[in-house]
């Protein structure tokens, strides 16, 4: 019985991104180290049972949280006084710190936080959770890093928060930390380095500019274990300069019969499982394996970028200091989203992004270790890919489609209407048929579409999904 829910298992698998061998280039990091899947695997399941919800309970949990956050604030120029807590993911150690710095400042009643506008999504999504005011400034139209005289000009009596990202996801560029840290010391505010992809990778890095707790002004820096530490889903660390700057993260409550609640995190119940393999895995790669890895995912995206720019009609955007690429059309006689299509028939997943201001639509790249020794090949099937999607030709939708859906009013749409977009858009269906083949036509039309009739149509998808 046991085999048959296994089989079943990796039957349901068989249909996923491969997350090995570097042919995702998004979603998931690969070592390439052999074992230490295996070794994750077994330390999870020695911690899996074990609730962090009380550390006096289960001190094993507390020691493991306390050697992570230790390693991580070692790597990121922390002092005696740092403190961090380990989290779910690099979302929660952003809201986390969006919170911690709300519930720090009482006083203000419409609190803001400044972030660039290539700052993560996750920051965005704290504000909406948590009633926080997004002033969001303009990034180099060029170079794609935050204006750090635009983020002063933005700071003022409401600004709880400053962001800056080490580097931002969507272009692979490190803002001006230190100018931007300075911005918002001298006027008393926190500055958190969102350096959840690069934190691991960074520190290695020769070019890398300053982002780290080094920076004076500095007051939060989010770290994500299972991006570039490459441990299994489900583990980061937040930290801070001082507990005093976390005291505001944790929750307590005493209003109520029962236990007196007392959380560091969103979550209350965790397992040990995700925190132990992520101590494993830290324990067993070591400093200098480490640093072995960011060298190789480092050099590998070099070659990866240098290899793109000999592409014809494609072009790397911005100056990229880690292991992230965003490839763009040199061109206008074929589209990055066929581009995607042609790769993902050659086996690989480029990750579409829809133009936003300055930055026009593009393929993300998310490079590891595990690509080291094997860019040619994927250098090969880009520049077929761009042949074919050349071939091809732009991709065709009727201009009145194009007209139509880029005027549409999220807020004036029934469900109804909604679910006939979708089905019109090929993101219709069920029984596992949600999506066509190519994507490229979707794509198209999601571009077509205003930033929030987008959010509200792939909101109506993923319901769909889960229906």
């Amino acid at each position: 019985m046991t085999g048959d829910v296994l089989a079943e298992l990796r039957a349901l698998r068989a249909g996923d991104l491969p997350t090995h061998g570097g042919r995702t280039l998004a979603y998931v990091y690969d070592s390439a180290l052999p074992g230490l899947d295996e070794l994750a695997a077994s330390a999870h399941a020695l911690a899996s049972s074990v609730n962090g919800l009380d550390p006096t309970a289960f001190p094993s949990l507390l020691a493991l949280e306390n050697d992570v956050v230790r390693t991580a604030a070692r790597l990121l120029g922390g002092g005696a006084g740092t403190v961090g807590s380990v989290t779910s993911g690099g979302t929660e150690s952003c809201l986390l710190a969006v919170v911690a710095a709300r519930d720090s400042r009482p006083e203000v009643a419409r609190p803001s936080m400044v972030l660039p506008e290539t700052a993560h999504a996750a920051f965005h999504k704290a504000a909406h959770y948590f009633g926080v005011r997004v002033v969001a400034v303009p990034v180099d139209p060029v170079t794609f890093r935050a204006d750090p005289r635009a983020v002063a000009d933005a700071i003022d009596d409401t600004t709880v928060l400053v962001v800056a990202s080490a580097p931002s996801y969507a272009h692979g560029v490190v803002d001006p930390v230190p100018e931007i840290a300075a911005a918002a010391l001298e006027r008393g505010v926190r500055c958190h380095v969102d350096a959840c992809i690069g934190g691991w990778v960074l520190p290695h890095a020769p070019d890398a500019p300053p982002f780290d707790f080094s920076v004076p002004g500095v007051t939060s820096i989010s770290v994500d274990l299972h991006k570039y530490a490459y441990c299994p889903k489900g583990t980061s660390v937040l930290l801070h300069a001082s507990a005093d700057l976390r005291r505001a993260q944790f929750f307590a409550s005493a209003a109520w019969p029962g236990y007196t609640m007392l959380n560091s995190t969103t979550q209350s119940t965790r397992s040990g499982g995700p925190l132990a393999a992520a101590w494993a895995v830290l324990r067993h790669i070591g400093d200098d394996g480490y640093r072995s890895l960011a060298l190789r995912a480092l050099e590998s995206a070099r070659v990866l970028r240098e290899g793109i720019a000999d592409i014809d009609g494609l072009r790397v955007l911005g100056t990229p200091t880690a292991t992230l690429l965003a490839v763009a059309a040199s061109r206008d006689d074929f589209d990055v989203f066929t581009v995607a299509d042609e790769m993902k028939a050659r086996n690989w997943y480029v990750q579409p992004q829809f133009a936003h201001r300055s930055s026009p639509a593009n393929l993300h790249l998310t490079v590891t270790a595990a690509n080291a020794g094997h860019e040619a090949e994927l250098l090969a099937d880009l520049r077929a890919s761009v042949e074919a999607a050349v071939e091809a030709g732009p991709v065709r939708v009727a201009p009145e489609v194009l007209a139509f859906v880029g005027g549409l009013e999220p807020d004036a749409l029934t469900p109804e209407e909604f679910a006939g977009l979708l089905a019109a858009a090929g993101m219709g269906g069920g029984d596992g048929g949600v999506l066509p083949e190519r994507m490229a036509t979707v794509n198209t039309l999601l571009a077509a579409a205003s930033p929030a009739l987008r959010e509200r149509l792939l909101v109506e998808f993923l319901s769909a999904l889960y229906s």
